[in-house]
């Protein structure tokens, strides 16, 4: 499709989505950047892991987000003795039919929302990787595909490590994006305290599943550019070979970005495009979710770690080093 055939249907459908924001800012003061994340995992579809410490309204927003579309909601309390058909559901047998049935778990829902999710041991992770990957779910030898769309929104604390299971890194190379969500500023943080002495405020749909469902239609048909994805090849490709873009960071890189990072990166960029009411992506698209994008695909060495270097600051540096278009 046309750039100047798309754009008057993005200015059509993107205001359901500004909806959205302004729903969930009833209930969430401050944190922007982290509810426009979320739209753009919305729009790209594509699963959230938001990181933070305990009471930064992780939670609340993607309560929030859910309660503002038309869909169903699920939320599963990840605890070290969840059981994969906690998460799934099991069959039943019924012994006076001689038969078996089967019960659907909680990831049977529009936004799944995965709390503490480092809390689960292997077991469950590995169950919940097949529903991430695949969009469906076996339950004994049957498989049963989950309801489209369907994402994952999973939060984790980085502080408490007792009676944590680090995420496989299969698992969190499905993630689209990683979210640090921050402390909130001065004033936002009065404004939390004045707001919490009054009644929690009544969210209601404002955005249905067949408008989100359009919407990524949209947005897989919004343009990149041979250039701008040519940048997009040279950021992640940067990650795995720094030296051949003028980085000297090999010693502090074990393993770079795969190219599900090029095909998540692209997918956000265009998601944010939407947002911006545009049809095509330009390079600024790729830096504002190139960071979250690639966090938690670049693993680092001991001797990064020993410097106290970040994953956030060598791909800060990829963005600073690499040319734009």
């Amino acid at each position: 499709m046309r750039i100047e055939d798309l754009e008057p249907r993005i200015h059509e459908l993107r205001p359901r989505f500004d909806a959205v924001a302004t729903e969930v800012g009833k209930v969430l003061v401050g944190q922007e950047g982290m509810v426009k994340r979320l739209l753009i995992g919305l729009l790209a579809n594509g699963h959230i892991l938001l990181e933070g410490v305990p009471g930064l309204a992780k939670t609340t927003a993607v309560k929030a987000l859910a309660h503002a579309l038309d869909g169903q909601f699920s939320r599963i309390q990840f605890t070290p003795d969840l059981l994969p058909a906690d998460v799934l559901g099991t069959q039943l047998y019924n012994p006076r039919e001689g038969s078996f049935s089967t019960r659907k778990g909680p990831v049977f829902a529009t936004i799944l929302l995965a709390d503490e999710i480092n809390r689960a041991p292997a077991k469950v992770q590995s169950a919940l990787l097949e529903a991430m990957q695949e969009r469906q779910v076996t339950i004994g030898s049957e498989s049963y595909p989950l309801p489209a769309p369907f994402l994952v929104m999973a939060t984790q604390n980085p502080i408490e490590h007792e009676g944590t299971y680090p995420l496989p890194e299969a698992q969190i190379d499905r993630f689209l994006m990683k979210i640090r969500v921050d402390y909130p500023t001065r004033d936002e943080e009065r404004e939390i305290v004045i707001r919490s002495a009054g009644a929690p405020a009544a969210l209601s749909p404002v955005c249905s599943l067949q408008h989100v469902e359009q919407a990524q239609g949209l947005v897989q048909q919004i343009v990149i550019e041979q250039v701008v994805g040519d940048y997009i090849l040279d950021l992640v490709r940067a990650t795995r070979d720094p030296s051949a873009y003028g980085l000297k960071l090999d010693r502090y890189i074990e393993f770079g970005a795969s190219p599900r990072a090029s095909i998540g990166l692209a997918a956000a960029a265009r998601a944010h495009a939407f947002l911006e009411g545009r049809g095509y992506v330009t390079p600024d698209d790729v830096k504002r979710v190139g960071l979250d994008v690639l966090r938690h695909r670049v693993l680092l060495t001991y001797e990064a770690e020993a410097e106290q270097l970040s994953s956030d600051s060598l791909i800060r540096n990829l963005f600073d080093t690499v040319p734009t278009p």
